[in-house]
This record gives C-alpha cells, sequence and structure tokens, in this order.
C-alpha cells in the first residue's frame, strides 16, 4: 500500500522565557498509508497538536521533517499542503456568514470558483445534512452544526488527505455520532486518508485502521488495535473504586501472590478533595489478571478481610486503555 505520509525525526523544542527550553516533541517517526484512518491517541498535552501541526506545515520542525505523497512539507511546502485538507480543534469560521458564504469564501482560498465551486458547496452541505440551513448565519448554529461545517471546509479542495485534531471538543453525543459516522464515510466512499487525533480510547478504537499511542512527545506504541492489545497479552483490567484510606502496601503483595492469575497491582491514592471540599475522591486500585472474573471473588474477599471499603468494580477486556496503563502506569484520563 502507498504510503500518504512520513515523518522522520520529528521534533519541536521551545523556549521558555526564562531562557530554558522544552522538548514538546521528540523524535517522532510516523507512516501513514493511503486509505487509513490513522488515529494519534494520547492525553492532553501529549504533543499530538504540536505534531500534526508540524506535518502540516503550520508549525516548523526544530528539527526532521514530514512528507506528503513524497512532497518535503520544509522543502516542497506548497506541493504538500495541495494534497491536505486540515480541520483544526478551534472553529475556523465567520460568525456573522451563512454556513454557505463561509463554504465559498474557503473555496475561494483554494483557488476554486464559478460552479465548481457551488457545485462542491452543495455538495458538502448534502454531505454533512445541512443543506436546508445554508443560508443561516453561523453564529445561529449548535455546537455539533459549527463542528461539521468546520470539518467539510476542510474538503472543499478534495484532498486525498484530511487531518483533524479533536473534531468532536465540546459537541454533544449526537453530534460526535455524526462526525465519527462522516469520518468513516470519508475512508470508506471516498478513498480518503484521514490522520485523527484525540485523547479519547473509544473514537480511536472505533475508527482507527492502526493507533499511534503518543506521551510526553514520544511514540510509545503504533500498529493495530490487535497489535496494540497483545502488547498486554490477554489479560483483564479489574478497577476497584475504593474509599480514601491508609492500604497496607503488603496487600496489594498478598493479592498478586495469592490470586491465581494476577500479573501485577497499581494503586493511585489521591488527596485531591471534590468540588464542596468536604470529601475525598475516592482512589483506584487497578488489578491485571488472565482470568478477571475468575480471580474478582478471592480479590474482593482480601479487600473485604483488609477492611477495604469497596465503592465499585468494573471489569475491563484488553483494550488501548490498557495498553497505555501498562506502558505508562497511569490511565489515558490522568
Amino acid at each position: 500500500m502507498q504510503t500518504m505520509v512520513e515523518t522522520r525525526n520529528l521534533r519541536k523544542t521551545y523556549n521558555r522565557p526564562d531562557g530554558s527550553t522544552i522538548e514538546a516533541v521528540k523524535g517522532v517517526n510516523l507512516e501513514i498509508r493511503q486509505g487509513e484512518i490513522f488515529s494519534l491517541l494520547g492525553p492532553n498535552g501529549a504533543g499530538k497538536t504540536t505534531t500534526i501541526s508540524m506535518i502540516s506545515g503550520l508549525v516548523e520542525p526544530t528539527e526532521g521533517d514530514a512528507t506528503i505523497g513524497g512532497h518535503s512539507i520544509t522543502a516542497e511546502p506548497m506541493a504538500a499542503k495541495r494534497l491536505m485538507g486540515f480541520v483544526p480543534q478551534e472553529i475556523a469560521l465567520y460568525p456573522e456568514l451563512s454556513a454557505r458564504q463561509n463554504l465559498a469564501f474557503f473555496g475561494r482560498m483554494y483557488g476554486l470558483g464559478g460552479k465548481a465551486l457551488n457545485r462542491r458547496v452543495d455538495e458538502l452541505l448534502e454531505f454533512v445534512d445541512l443543506a436546508d440551513r445554508q443560508n443561516d448565519r453561523i453564529d445561529t448554529f449548535s455546537g455539533g452544526m459549527k463542528r461539521r461545517i468546520n470539518l467539510v471546509a476542510g474538503l472543499l479542495n478534495s484532498p486525498p488527505l484530511i487531518y483533524m485534531d479533536e473534531p468532536t471538543v465540546g459537541i454533544d453525543p449526537q453530534s460526535r455520532r455524526r462526525i465519527l459516522d462522516t469520518v468513516k464515510l470519508l475512508r470508506d466512499e471516498q478513498d480518503m486518508t484521514v490522520l485523527y487525533t484525540t485523547h479519547l480510547m473509544e473514537e480511536a478504537q472505533e475508527l482507527s485502521d492502526r493507533v499511534a499511542i503518543i506521551d510526553h512527545g514520544e511514540i510509545i506504541a503504533m500498529g493495530t488495535q490487535d497489535e496494540l492489545t497483545q502488547q498486554v497479552g490477554e489479560e483483564d483490567r479489574l478497577e476497584f473504586t475504593i474509599g480514601e484510606q491508609e492500604i497496607a502496601e503488603t496487600l496489594f503483595e498478598r493479592i498478586q501472590q495469592k490470586t491465581p492469575g494476577v500479573t501485577r497491582v497499581l494503586y493511585n491514592p489521591t488527596e485531591q478533595l471534590s468540588d464542596d471540599s468536604s470529601e475525598s475522591v475516592p482512589a483506584l486500585m487497578t488489578v491485571f489478571a488472565k482470568r478477571g472474573r475468575t480471580a474478582l471473588p478471592q480479590i474482593l474477599q482480601e479487600l473485604d478481610s483488609a477492611g477495604v471499603e469497596i465503592q465499585s468494580v468494573t471489569v475491563r477486556e484488553p483494550d488501548l486503555e490498557a495498553v497505555f496503563l501498562a506502558l505508562t502506569g497511569r490511565a489515558l484520563r490522568d
């Protein structure tokens, strides 16, 4: 399969006001194939937006390069940019203009005009089911509707590659569902390559042909979902929400040693207070076990014998969250 995007040792360093530096992206190497949905998954601040901004030519790399369809973004920026559309995280629309006026304006920025532009705007408004609202001002639209117009603005030039930087941030579940379905249609019906950034494991799992997990500016794992989950084996993840209390380390050692199938125990206590500052936020104990449901009764017995207050128990099968937790020792949401 042909390579659409390739990055080589992509780095970005920023200078702080005090004279020190911070390395936001640390030598990222990616290869994205034509016609796939490739997700860059990581927590907020992991380096996703900086990486995608360098690939799209919005931010100059400190070191390294990226190619789009074989064109270097540093040496041949215009040739590379002609092959891409970009959907930013922030809404990039003029609120006082109508949906149609916004799309016509951005279409002319791409060099489109006349009947060809009108036909393309008609197609895209139908594609996101907003043709009936085309003459309404953007500032009368809901957040989800703005997101859909924001998305198709990046499709006006019919690019073979589209970048989407967390396009479902801050919208309702129904609008989020529409956008996710639209992303899949771009791949399945238009053979488009999609580079999608998200901090939501569920989105990456639903959409992606392949996933790269990024943390602290580095790619820590990359592959299909099956390839990634195989890194943590066939272990289930048992999550125990427990009351904030002093718990002896020997309890976790005893659970790991005495319970068949348990491979490790992670405990994340917290001293953070809830909004009313009167109650402590419960702690989370995560147990990895090869046969989670079989191990559960004995773990519950050990916790009960130790006087641990159990508020909830969740059994999770191997997923991308488990991969991130196994590689970093913390959850994506932390």
